[in-house]
């Protein structure tokens, strides 16, 4: 097994862990998000900072990070330099990287601003929290549409390459779906839930299946990539 698939297997597994602690801890734990008065989110941010900031880390930024792995390995596994089709998965795939591990340096950095404001000034605590919030939420922490992309090139890559088996990639068209529905204002709550919860087991099962060993994939092959 080549180090760079045995490494995106274990990256695979990691993104679908941190999105369980994800879910536990920002809904469970400490549900900032679900806090509608904006003093009382000032409150609980200040309280749980500690606890944010390491739920951040994990979720996003070390999650980010694992993603740059998982995503090369995908490329090599899916002959990215004969398919025009895996390659813009990858490109996809780093910005996805990139806007991920951005979103969560902009929360940490922007509680301790936070933290600090409200020490003295809650209400304009409050205020700078909103944008921080909205910056957040664009970049990547509500809307999901990168990742939807992503998924859905890759489960078209997988599907023509005859990568993985059929099953893997019918379920990556419907975490993609639900990740590209999530930029409608209407749905993005309920979207975003279903993209996470789909992709927990997506993740598990693409990492399993790039932890094996090798196997002539050949026969499954649908149509060659694009060109």
């Amino acid at each position: 097994m080549k180090q760079l698939q045995k490494w995106g297997g274990v990256a695979a597994l990691y993104e679908a862990l941190a999105y369980i602690i994800g879910f536990i801890g920002f809904i469970a734990v400490v549900n900032v998000g679900g806090i509608a008065d904006p003093l009382d989110k000032v409150t609980a941010i200040v309280e749980n900072q500690g606890l944010l900031t390491a739920l951040m880390l994990i979720v996003y930024v070390a999650w980010g990070a694992s993603l740059v792995v998982l995503t090369l390995a995908l490329h090599e596994r899916l002959n990215g330099k004969n398919s025009a089709l895996a390659r813009t998965a990858t490109a996809f795939g780093i910005i996805w990287s990139v806007l991920v591990i951005a979103s969560g340096m902009i929360y940490n950095v922007g509680m301790e601003t936070v933290v600090t404001l409200a020490a003295t000034n809650p209400e304009q605590a409050a205020t700078v929290w909103l944008a921080i919030g909205s910056v957040f939420n664009g970049l990547g922490g509500g809307v999901e549409v990168v990742g939807g992309i992503w998924v859905i090139l890759l489960s078209v890559a997988g599907l023509r390459s005859g990568t993985f088996g059929r099953t893997l990639h019918y379920l990556g068209f419907v975490v993609g779906a639900a990740g590209v529905v999530s930029v409608v204002p209407a749905l993005s709550e309920i979207s975003a839930d279903i993209f996470g919860l789909t992709q927990i087991v997506w993740f598990a099962w693409l990492g399993i299946a790039m932890l094996r060993p090798a196997t002539d994939e050949a026969a499954e092959v649908v149509t060659p990539a694009f060109e």
